[in-house]
């Protein structure tokens, strides 16, 4: 078979030099989108920011991803992806550059990657498509500049994918070691995001199977042996921690600190059908989206959802509508008509199942899912769109048939696409839209008229054809570039596009309008409210509600806005990478007064209220309960013998006697509660004024200890 660039329009350049220096500048590129002003934004994901200062403290923390110096818990994901970025802080210091910098290699090696996979499969040409359109997706820039664990598991499946193409094409050993790479890489997938690594590995399987010109016998036992690799790779860490003898973190995330536990819970099977909860460990359904945080309804449209679409549905239907072409029209000639060929079957089944497999997972759902976790899908959709290209050309070309319409109707169908994702928010760069839609109009009249004849075929089809490709690659690189100029590195939840809004709200301590008019809230099932519950002032229930004394409130009830004080900013935000002037005194005063003390403070509310004093300061800082509050670390008995021991002085937690929302049991709030009550009522209020602090007001005080004006106590 002839390469898939052969039927393509000529490439420009110069042959095998040129297709290098084009490589080179895609390389360039995406390396300059993923390292725009690193130096100067926040710290990406305070919460991993934090595992990644703390990391460097001991070897055990930096082998088990410790959250804090003092190793009480880890974070909630395996440390792989959290290793780089320590190491980086050690050899540079802690800068937020040296945090981020690993995920800009990572980013363009994966660019590389994709190249070189894709390149043994279908051509140069094809493949520098696919490194093009993987650099241009929004969604791979908005991981890339962050921290999030997202940026090496996609690397590290690329990587799979190259190893299991050089294996369809490899004889003899080769090719079986070949494979058991791709296992070994996918297993380090596990390590760095637990079960989504593996939703590929069907794909990479009836890859090879059908890929290998081995006898049946010899591919299940290769199949077999590259399963048994896997499962060693992917569980060897998990196994370490939950049987090392020593002291070790807490694992984030799991009932009893568990390795093990977490995989087929939270961050397993937790993840898929959502276990009847939204925000773990809060007593409180908050839907996701409220706070710029979700990813829509899970169905079959999610891909397209307005908090989706955006990140990565630009070539979408592009890439469905060329697998739906090639399984229609060309299965004869690749199964056929091909039996010589298996590789070009090989790369067909590992990117179109890459593809719809991730997209059907993602779609859904059901437990905590984010519209980045789709970057994912970008190698596939890169891939399939690059090799898509040259068959729509072929059927545009053939002088038989209607297949021709097929290239024009893609490029109609993605312009239209794209112009309805920039009208979602006209006001970030919506002149995009008439650019799309005019090149593509353009295009699409001169395709039309390139099949009035050969000649003009040659001199109007060919230019019209290139204008088609830049008119569908030119919106998702306008949101690529404004994404790296103008966002920053989003936090702890990356998006490109228009700003988050909702999300830069809740960090600044304010909350996002539609969770301060109580829009959306709900009770989650079963759910009731704590004994002597009691909303804080300016908290009001949904008009007309009175219900009677010591009414239980339904499944489904909607939550009372918040108004006047309540919903005023909140002194220090709520998880950002920047410790507020009052908490910094806090902290100072504790650091002077806690003596021999092995942890300086300990802040009530997880990780995601104790990140800005780990990063913002040198002090041994510990967050109580995991990432959100809810985990047994410390329990109530160990927090005890912390004070009679003098390992802890200090305590930041909620005002006594403040307004509280318990939780379902396993949600994790009644966890936190006894830590709240075992805290009030033996440790003494520091008197605001001995640091320069504020008394915090009742109306102050949010109902989930960690989210809030906090106070400082002095324990034993």
């Amino acid at each position: 078979m002839a390469p898939a660039e052969s039927r393509t329009p000529p490439a420009t350049g110069g042959g095998s030099r040129g297709h290098g220096w084009a490589l080179v500048g895609i390389c360039v590129l995406a390396g300059l989108l993923y390292a725009w002003d690193i130096g100067s934004s926040d710290y990406g994901n305070a919460y991993y920011t934090s595992a990644a200062k703390s990391m460097t403290h001991s070897l055990t923390n930096f082998l088990f991803g410790a959250f804090d110096p003092y190793g009480l818990v880890s974070t909630d994901k395996p440390p792989m992806s959290m290793w780089p970025q320590a190491i980086s802080v050690a050899i540079f210091g802690f800068h937020s550059w040296s945090v981020l910098l690993p995920q800009v290699v990572e980013g363009v090696l994966a660019v590389f990657l994709l190249h070189r996979t894709v390149r043994l499969w279908a051509g140069e040409n094809v493949a520098l498509m696919a490194a093009l359109i993987f650099a241009l997706t929004p969604v791979s820039v908005a991981i890339y500049r962050d921290n999030n664990t997202d940026s090496l598991l996609v690397l590290l499946l690329v990587a799979a994918a190259y190893a299991l193409t050089r294996s369809v094409q490899a004889d003899g050993r080769s090719r079986s070691r070949w494979l058991y790479l791709c296992a070994f890489l996918v297993g380090c997938g596990f390590i760095t995001k637990w079960m989504q690594a593996w939703i590929v590995v069907p794909g990479l399987a009836l890859a090879y199977w059908v890929g290998s010109r081995g006898t049946a016998r010899r591919r299940v036992a290769d199949l077999l042996k590259a399963g048994a690799v896997l499962a060693v790779s992917s569980f060897w860490w998990p196994v370490l921690h939950d049987v090392w003898p020593g002291d070790k973190p807490f694992v984030a995330a799991s009932s009893d600190g568990s390795a093990l536990q977490v995989i087929f819970g939270y961050n397993g099977f937790g993840k898929i059908f959502d276990f009847g909860q939204r925000y773990r460990g809060s007593g409180i359904n908050v839907p996701l989206d409220l706070v710029g945080m979700g990813g829509g309804n899970p169905d079959v449209a999610r891909m397209f959802a307005p908090e989706v679409g955006g990140q990565i549905s630009w070539l979408l239907p592009l890439s469905l509508l060329v697998l739906v072409v090639v399984g229609a029209s060309e299965y004869r000639r690749l199964w056929f008509e091909l039996p010589g060929d298996p590789g070009q079957r090989s790369g067909w089944v590992l990117w179109g199942s890459w593809l719809v497999v991730t997209g059907l997972v993602f779609s859904f759902v059901q437990g905590i899912w984010h519209p980045y976790y789709t970057t994912m899908l970008a190698p596939g959709i890169a891939a399939i769109v690059a090799a898509g290209v040259p068959v729509l050309w072929r059927r545009y070309r053939d002088s038989t048939g209607y297949g021709w319409v097929l290239l024009p109707l893609a490029v109609a169908i993605t312009a239209a696409w794209a112009s309805v994702l920039i009208a979602r928010d006209g006001s970030w760069h919506g002149s995009a839209r008439w650019v799309v839609l005019g090149t593509a109009v353009v295009a699409v009249a001169g395709l039309l008229a390139g099949r009035m004849s050969a000649q003009r075929r040659r001199t109007v089809g060919r230019p019209a054809f290139a204008l088609a490709l830049a008119s569908v690659l030119f919106a998702p690189a306008v949101w690529s570039v404004g994404t790296a100029v103008e966002h920053g590195t989003n936090g702890g939840f990356p998006s490109a596009g228009p700003p988050n809004e909702a999300f830069n709200a809740l960090l600044r301590g304010e909350l996002p309008p539609k969770l301060k008019s109580g829009a959306g809230l709900r009770t989650p099932p079963g759910m009731q409210p704590p004994p002597g519950m009691q909303l804080p002032p300016g908290m009001q229930p949904p008009p007309g509600m009175q219900p009677p004394p010591g009414m239980q409130p339904p499944a489904g009830l909607p939550l009372p806005a918040l108004t006047g004080p309540a919903a005023a900013p909140i002194r220090g935000g709520t998880g950002g990478a920047e410790l507020s002037a009052e908490n910094r005194r806090t902290l100072e005063y504790a650091v002077r007064n806690s003596g021999d003390a092995a942890i300086d403070l300990a802040v009530e509310g997880g990780g995601l209220a104790a990140s800005s004093f780990i990063i913002g300061s040198d002090a041994t800082v510990v967050g109580m309960g995991g990432y959100l509050g809810a985990d047994e670390a410390p329990t109530v008995a160990e927090l005890q013998r912390w004070v009679e021991q003098g390992t802890l002085r200090f305590v930041l937690s909620a005002a006594p006697g403040g307004p509280r929302l318990g939780g379902m049991a396993g949600m994790g709030g009644e966890v936190q509660r006894k830590r709240v009550a075992w805290i009030e009522q033996n440790c003494q209020v520091v008197d605001p004024a001995a640091y320069g602090g504020t008394p915090v007001e009742p109306d102050r005080q949010l109902p989930i200890p960690g989210f809030g004006d906090a106070t400082l106590y002095r324990c034993g």
